[in-house]
C-alpha cells in the first residue's frame, strides 16, 4: 500500500525501508475465507493468517515482519502510512488511500535492512473530491472535527445501524475511491464485527 524510507520517519532499528502492507482488492476476501485460520473458527483469524503470510514472505526476501497488533506499545502504522505520499489524513481523519480510498488498512509491514526504491507518490485524492465522507454518518458520529466512538457504537445497536454492520461504515463507503476499489460487503461486515461485536 505504501513505503517509507528512514528519512521519512522513524523507523525500528536496521530498517531503512519499510512497506506497509493491506489487503488487494478484488482478491483478498475469498483468498483469506479459503484459509485454515478462517475455516477453524479459533479467535483472531485474520491476525493469524496475517502472520503466517508476512512471516513468510519475510523470510523469502529476507526482510523483517512487523504488525500493528500484538505488541505494547503498538507500532506507529498511522505516522508511517502518513509518511508514504499514498496515504493521507482524509477530511473525516481516517487514513485515505490513492487506490483504496477510506478502506485503507494495514495487515503489516515488511522492514528491510537496505534502501528500496518505491515509484512517485501520486496526488492525493481528496483535492477535487466533493467530500462525500464529511457528512455520510447517519448520526454524525464521524466528521471533520473528531469521531463520537460512543455515537456510533450506540447507532450500530439500533435497527438502522444494521446497514453499517452487514455493508461496512456509511462514511468509508461513500467515499469515491472507496467504491472503485472492489471490496466484498462480507468483507466489511467482519470487520464491522470486530469492532462492535
Amino acid at each position: 500500500m505504501g513505503a517509507v524510507q528512514r528519512d521519512q520517519a522513524a523507523l525500528p532499528d536496521g530498517v531503512q525501508t519499510l512497506v506497509l502492507l493491506g489487503p488487494y482488492e478484488p482478491g483478498f476476501w475469498p483468498e483469506f475465507t479459503a484459509s485454515p485460520e478462517y475455516m477453524d473458527r479459533a479467535p483472531d483469524p485474520m491476525d493469524r493468517w496475517s502472520r503466517r503470510i508476512i512471516d513468510a514472505l519475510a523470510q523469502e526476501l529476507g526482510a523483517s515482519a512487523i504488525y500493528p497488533f500484538g505488541t505494547q506499545p503498538p507500532h506507529p502504522f498511522y505516522t508511517w502510512a502518513l509518511a508514504t505520499g499514498r496515504i493521507w489524513s482524509s477530511p473525516v481523519q481516517f487514513l485515505v488511500h490513492d487506490t483504496a480510498g477510506l478502506w485503507a488498512s494495514f495487515r503489516g509491514a515488511l522492514g528491510f535492512s537496505d534502501r528500496v526504491d518505491v515509484p512517485a507518490a501520486p496526488a492525493p485524492p481528496c483535492t477535487d473530491c466533493a467530500r462525500p465522507c464529511a457528512t455520510a454518518c447517519p448520526v454524525g458520529a464521524l466528521t471533520p472535527q473528531g469521531y463520537n466512538v460512543p455515537a456510533c457504537h450506540a447507532f450500530l445497536d439500533s435497527a438502522a445501524g444494521q446497514r453499517c454492520m452487514t455493508g461496512g461504515c456509511a462514511v468509508r463507503a461513500a467515499c469515491p475511491v472507496s467504491r472503485a476499489f472492489g471490496r466484498q460487503s462480507e468483507q466489511s461486515a467482519f470487520h464491522m464485527r470486530q469492532f462492535h461485536p
